[in-house]
C-alpha cells in the first residue's frame, strides 16, 4: 500500500517567494493480519450474572482500522478451582457465539443446549480461568485469575484552568484493601484509562484528580469503573497507555505490537504448556482478564 503525502516548499527568492508543491509516493511496510482478542471480562458481583463480551478482530494494512471477525469456529471459556497440580477441578464451561452476525462480539451462546452464562456465585478468589479461540485451523488460549477490586467511596466534580484552558476534574476517592497488594485500572469512560498500583496507600483512604479536555454539559453523564487487576495486566495496560499518546483508546491497535497473555497453543497437546516456546512470535493481540468491577455515575453540574 502506498500513502501520498504533499508538501509545500517554500523558495526565497531575490524577487519574492515561489511556491512549489510536490508530490513524493512512500512505500508503507506490510504486515500480516493478526487476531486481536479484547477479553476484558467486567464480573459485576451485585448482578446473578457476568456479562462477558469479547470482542475478536483482524489487524489490517498499516494505518488502516481493524475488522471485526466473524468466523471463530469455537470459542469459550472453562473455569473453576485448582488443584496442587494447577489442573481445574471440576471446571464449569461457557460456550459462546457471536451476538449480532458481523458484530465480532462473542457472548454466552443463547441458542445452546443449556445456560452458558457465568454466574457470580461461581467465581471468587482463587478461581482460574481459561479462553480458548479456534479460527483459521489455529487455536489460541489465554490463562488468568478472578481479581477482586474495591468500591469507590465517591466522586466529585469541579472545573479548573490548566494551561489558559477550562477543564473537567473528577476526584476519585477508594479505599485500599489491606489484605493484598493490589493492582487496579481505572475506567474514566470515552476510552480513558489508568493504572494504579497500592505501593505508596496500602490499605489507606486514597483520593487523586482526573482531568478532562472534553467539553461537557449539565446534564452529560460520566461513568468512572475501579477493576482489580494483576501486576501482568497492570504492565500491559501501562504500555498501551503510553503507546496510544491519547490519539486512541489502549484497547484499539497500538503502533507497536504489545504483547498479552494469549497464546498460540496449535498442535500442542498439553494445554498447561502453552506459551509457545517453539514458536514465540506466533501470536494475538490482546488480553484475557477476569476482573471485579464498582462503577458509579456522576452527572455534570
Amino acid at each position: 500500500m502506498k500513502t501520498l503525502i504533499t508538501y509545500t516548499l517554500l523558495i526565497a527568492a531575490l524577487v519574492g517567494f515561489i511556491s512549489c508543491e510536490e508530490v513524493v509516493d512512500i512505500e508503507v511496510p506490510k504486515s500480516e493480519p493478526r487476531l486481536v482478542l479484547d477479553a476484558l471480562i467486567r464480573a459485576d458481583t451485585t448482578q446473578e450474572f457476568v456479562d462477558v463480551k469479547i470482542k475478536a478482530s483482524l489487524t489490517n494494512a498499516f494505518f488502516e482500522a481493524v475488522e471485526p471477525v466473524s468466523d471463530i469456529t469455537s470459542m469459550y471459556i472453562y473455569y473453576g478451582i485448582e488443584n496442587e497440580f494447577g489442573e481445574i477441578v471440576d471446571g464449569l464451561y461457557s460456550n459462546l457465539a457471536e451476538s449480532i452476525p458481523g458484530s465480532g462480539i462473542y457472548i454466552p451462546d443463547p441458542d445452546f443446549t443449556s445456560d452458558q452464562r457465568i454466574r457470580t456465585s461461581d467465581i471468587g478468589d482463587g478461581t482460574a480461568f481459561w479462553l480458548v479461540v479456534e479460527h483459521q485451523d489455529r487455536r489460541y488460549a489465554g490463562k488468568t485469575y478472578y481479581e477482586s477490586s474495591v468500591p469507590i467511596d465517591s466522586l466529585e466534580q469541579d472545573t479548573v484552568i490548566l494551561f489558559d484552558e477550562e477543564q473537567t476534574e473528577l476526584i476519585i476517592t477508594y479505599t485500599d484493601d489491606p489484605e493484598k497488594e493490589n493492582y487496579y485500572l481505572f475506567d474514566f469512560d470515552f476510552a480513558n484509562f489508568i493504572a494504579s498500583s497500592d505501593t505508596f496507600y496500602e490499605g489507606q483512604t486514597f483520593s487523586f484528580s482526573y482531568f478532562y479536555d472534553t467539553d461537557f454539559s449539565p446534564g452529560d453523564e460520566i461513568t468512572v469503573s475501579i477493576l482489580g487487576v494483576d501486576q501482568d495486566f497492570f504492565n500491559y495496560m501501562n504500555l498501551l497507555i503510553s503507546q496510544s499518546e491519547g490519539s486512541f483508546g489502549p484497547f484499539e491497535t497500538p503502533s507497536a505490537t504489545v504483547r498479552g497473555n494469549i497464546f498460540d497453543v496449535t498442535g500442542i497437546d498439553n494445554i498447561n504448556q502453552f506459551n509457545n516456546v517453539e514458536n514465540p512470535d506466533n501470536f494475538p493481540l490482546g488480553y484475557f482478564s477476569f476482573s471485579q468491577v464498582f462503577s458509579q455515575t456522576l452527572v455534570i453540574q
